[in-house]
């Protein structure tokens, strides 16, 4: 504990100044005596550890510049120092939040040393709660900085264990598909025309990066499904029908686990459907049917369409763009055709004015 006090303070007699200033002196305190108020409040600062204040003083008394030290907040016990006492400074000088009262003249220098002793001791403990606030603030901002370090170091390993699972889910996908000269590069198609779609649509990044996995990911069901009969010359019989319509369930129970594929998995589960409802699994139509559906829905037909298949000679784009007019409203949304159908057009305008300029 502090055994000295730095201490401020104001009395406008000089004599009583001197005075305590010595009784101060003799019990070891370092003071800074001034003459009233307004110099009183030029000098304090949390520097001091206790400031003692006569009352009445001219110009500004002591009431008044402690009312000013309390708005300054610096934790510092003020003593009055006063000759004259009544209730109501006493209740005026309690409500300000003072510390004690010392009378003057100073006649009990040990009663007086009692009561500096004491100022000084709540000083000491209002520092100390200070220090231990202060320093728990700093330690509760370290350990948010660490905890923030760590969640962005969990995110960011989590997002490479995401990345990784649809990586390694669409790297089987693909491979499954380039075994078939008739389905390779059919997920690459379906994703570039669907991004360009939603980009036509306005849709925003997040949603643009889950319809990106969805398109990568809709066929992962023909996986586990045995699909040769994909490759036969002529229409499939209804035993085949029924095991390749088992693909978006079987797609959506593969990424089910996945929690973090949640809208990615519906998608793949009902990009069969039809706003008619007569699509499958789930038979649902309309509005039950998000945007992200609708348009992997054209996207995956129209690519059907206009590829080259064991069983039927493929469409060319017009008549792709054609089919899909024609199935507006009951297979098809007609605002992801009516956007489909411009950018296909906008794609063919720009790839005849490069050959133009390639043959110029």
């Amino acid at each position: 504990m502090k055994q000295n006090a730095k201490i401020l303070l104001a009395d406008d007699d000089a004599l009583v100044r001197e005075a305590v200033v010595k009784i101060l002196d003799m019990f070891g305190h370092e003071v800074l005596a001034v003459a009233d108020g307004r110099e009183a409040l030029d000098a304090a600062d949390d520097s001091f550890d206790i400031i003692i204040l006569d009352i009445n003083m001219p110009d500004m008394d002591g009431f008044e510049v402690m009312e000013r030290l309390n708005q300054r907040k610096l934790g510092v016990p003020v003593l009055f120092l006063t000759g004259a006492g009544s209730m109501e400074y006493v209740v005026r000088a309690i409500n300000l939040g003072a510390y004690d009262f010392i009378s003057k003249p100073i006649e009990d220098l040990d009663m007086f040393n009692v009561k500096i002793r004491r100022a000084l001791e709540k000083r000491m403990y209002v520092l100390q709660e200070k220090a231990y606030k202060d320093n728990l603030e700093r330690e509760v901002r370290a350990k948010t900085r660490e905890l923030e370090e760590k969640n962005q170091l969990l995110e960011e390993y989590s997002e490479k264990l995401e990345a990784t699972a649809v990586n390694t889910i669409v790297t089987l996908q693909v491979a499954m598909e380039e075994k078939d000269q008739y389905t390779a590069g059919h997920s690459t198609r379906v994703t570039e025309y669907s991004r360009m779609i939603g980009e036509k649509m306005g849709l925003g990044r997040e949603e643009l990066g889950v319809l990106d996995r969805a398109c990568r990911l809709h066929d992962i069901g023909k996986l586990v499904i045995d699909l040769s009969c994909i490759q036969k010359a002529g229409p499939l019989n209804d035993e085949e029908w029924a095991l390749i319509k088992k693909h978006p369930e079987v797609g959506y129970n593969i990424l089910k686990p996945l929690d973090f594929l949640e809208r990615e998995g519906m998608i793949v589960r009902h990009h069969h459907e039809r706003l008619d409802g007569k699509g499958y699994p789930d038979g649902i139509g309309g509005g039950e049917i998000d945007l992200l559906t609708r348009i992997i829905i054209a996207a995956d037909s129209y690519d059907a369409m206009t590829s080259r298949r064991s069983y039927r000679v493929n469409m060319s784009m017009e008549e792709g763009i054609a089919e899909l007019e024609r199935c507006v409203g009951s297979q098809f949304d007609p605002e992801v055709v009516k956007a489909f159908r411009t950018v296909l057009l906008e794609r063919r305008d720009r790839q005849q004015q490069r050959a133009e300029f390639r043959d110029f």
